[in-house]
Order: C-alpha cells, then sequence, then structure tokens
C-alpha cells in the first residue's frame, strides 16, 4: 500500500510544486519540470511513493485566452521524458485532480468546452512523462443542474468530446454532496472508467447506506486487471475556529465548528489502523491522504502506526531490491 500526499511539500523548509508566476512573466514548464524533480527526490528521500502533482504544472496550457501556451507538452517532450522517467525509477505513482472549474458536465458549452481541453492537456502531460496507466485524472461528476440523471447524461456527453488518451486516464470520484457511490458506480459502468472511492465523501453522502468494506470492494472492482486501484482517505477537521469582526472600537468573537466534509490537518491513525487492518483487509489499492499538512500528515501517520505495531509496505524499489538480496 502506497500512501500519498498533494501537490504541497512542506517538510524541507517547503518545495514549490509547479512554475507559479503570472503569465505576462512567461512562466514555463521546465521550471515546473524543475520543481518536480526535486519534489520527486523529497519523495525518494521519504520513501513516499505517491505524489498528486500541480494540476497547473503547464503553466496557462488550457487557458482560452493564451493560446502561446498551449503547446507546451510538445515544446518540452524530452524533459517531460526525463522527468517521467525519474518517477517510474523511484517507483513514484502520479496523478492529477483537476479541481471545481473543470466541469465536464456542464449546461455551458463553453464550459464544457474549457473542461474538455484541462482533460486533454492532464492526459498530455502524463503520457509525455510515459507514466502507465495507474497514473490518472480524477475528476468529480460536477454540477446537478436539471436533475441528477440529466447531469450524469451531460457527462457521457462531455466524456465523448475527448481522445482516447484522455478518456484513458479519467476516473471518477463520489463526492460529499450530490453524486453518491452507487450513482458514481453507474457513471463508471456508462464510460468504461475506473471510480476512485473517496471514503469522506462517502460518509457525508450515503443515502444508499453502503457499508464501508462492501463501498471500498464495490469501487475496487471497476479497476482494470493489472493497475492498482487507487482510493482518497481524510480525516475530518474537529478543531473550532475563533472568527474575530470589528465593529465599531470592539473586536467580537465568536466560535465556528468546522463541517464535517472539511478535511483535518493530519490523519487520525487510530481510526486509520481500522481501516487498513479491518476494513480493507486482504484488498490490494493505494491510498492518497487528502490533509492539509501534505508530506507531514503521511510521515507523522507512518511514525503512529510504526508505533502502534502497523508497518505498510511502500513499494520503494531499493527496500523491494534489499529485500530480494536479503533473501
Amino acid at each position: 500500500m502506497r500512501l500519498g500526499f498533494a501537490v504541497k511539500v512542506l517538510g524541507a523548509g517547503g518545495l514549490p510544486s509547479h512554475d507559479t508566476r503570472r503569465w505576462q512573466s512567461e512562466p514555463s514548464l521546465g521550471v515546473s519540470l524543475d520543481h518536480l524533480e526535486a519534489v520527486l527526490g523529497y519523495c525518494d528521500d521519504h520513501d513516499l511513493r505517491m505524489y498528486r502533482m500541480a494540476t497547473a504544472l503547464a503553466p496557462y496550457a488550457s487557458h482560452p485566452d493564451l493560446p502561446q501556451f498551449r503547446d507546451a507538452p510538445r515544446r518540452f517532450a524530452d524533459r517531460l521524458a526525463e522527468v517521467g522517467a525519474r518517477a517510474r525509477e523511484l517507483g513514484i505513482r502520479l496523478s492529477t485532480h483537476p479541481g471545481q472549474y473543470t466541469v465536464l458536465n456542464s449546461e455551458d458549452e463553453r464550459i464544457r468546452g474549457l473542461a474538455v481541453e484541462e482533460l486533454e492537456v492532464q492526459a498530455e502531460l502524463l503520457d509525455g512523462m510515459g507514466q502507465p496507466p495507474e497514473a490518472i485524472v480524477v475528476l468529480h461528476v460536477g454540477g446537478a443542474a436539471g436533475g441528477e440523471q440529466a447531469a450524469m447524461d451531460r457527462f457521457c456527453r462531455g466524456f465523448e468530446l475527448l481522445s482516447e488518451a484522455a478518456r484513458a486516464r479519467l476516473v471518477v470520484e463520489n463526492d460529499d454532496r450530490t453524486f453518491s457511490l452507487r450513482q458514481v458506480l453507474g457513471l463508471s459502468e456508462r464510460i468504461g472508467r475506473p471510480v476512485v472511492w473517496d471514503i469522506l465523501h462517502h460518509h457525508c453522502n450515503d443515502p444508499d447506506r453502503i457499508p464501508d468494506r462492501e463501498a471500498l470492494e464495490l469501487a475496487l472492482a471497476t479497476w482494470p486487471a493489472g493497475v492498482v486501484p487507487k482510493i482518497h482517505y481524510s480525516t475530518p477537521k474537529t478543531a473550532v475556529e475563533e472568527v474575530r469582526k470589528k465593529v465599531g472600537r470592539r473586536v467580537e468573537r465568536r466560535l465556528v465548528l468546522p463541517q464535517l466534509r472539511a478535511h483535518a490537518d493530519t490523519i487520525d491513525p487510530i481510526g486509520f489502523e481500522h481501516f487498513v487492518t479491518e476494513t480493507a483487509a486482504g484488498l490490494d489499492f493505494d491510498v492518497m491522504l487528502e490533509a492539509k499538512a501534505k508530506d507531514l500528515a503521511v510521515l507523522a501517520l507512518r511514525d503512529a502506526l510504526a508505533a502502534r505495531g502497523v508497518a505498510l509496505p511502500t513499494g520503494s524499489p531499493r527496500r523491494a531490491a534489499a529485500s530480494a538480496a536479503a533473501a
């Protein structure tokens, strides 16, 4: 089981995930790839074998008004191949997860077209890096305008607009408000693509009351043979926040309780231990940890589990080679 984190590296004083300069400063995919190579080195040093890349790795490549950036994957093809080979050498699983503005099922043709372009860019990057089928682009279904069935029909029509390469990278995820696991499983059957199960979203939005073990097995069964599935795991935020507001000369304070769907900074090690030893016992998959402390949350969880006598295999090529030599 590989444990991963998303985008930002907070350890080592923090590492940039991509070139964040504004378009006027001519940001470059080449700079982003230098940053990514450094992140891969950090992951290897800390035995972290799964990483979600920044969606903006190729700056502005999908921007409709800045076509000068669109050919970045082609212009940096050699560098993409180099960094991709490095990821494969280190056994690091890569993925991307376009955000809330990538809406493939939008009623607005322009927004739908922008989503298609974004997904094409993500696929080009992963293909250019020579990544295996496990390197995926995760997407939510989107909005539910007109009803959930109409929304899923629109998603299927949007999916048909994608190239074969982009379709081959896309997977769908259940969400915490609208599209539950059961609905996403139905969509998966229609488009022939796997489901990434998010356990916190499932706990927030599960009208069918599917037990965790059954839900996990249903999602894993959508993945093709030979490709290790992945899921998303997070701990709900529990901390109360104080909000301050200045009213005249006074400062008013009030406490705000967190929403169940909000992610905590770290992962509850007791809950995760129960998940891997009971709920997921005997099943093979990787886990993307969605925690605000990013890589630090993964390292803290691993240490906490080790202290409790739970050791997780990490997928390290060097450790595997060392174990084979010792045997």
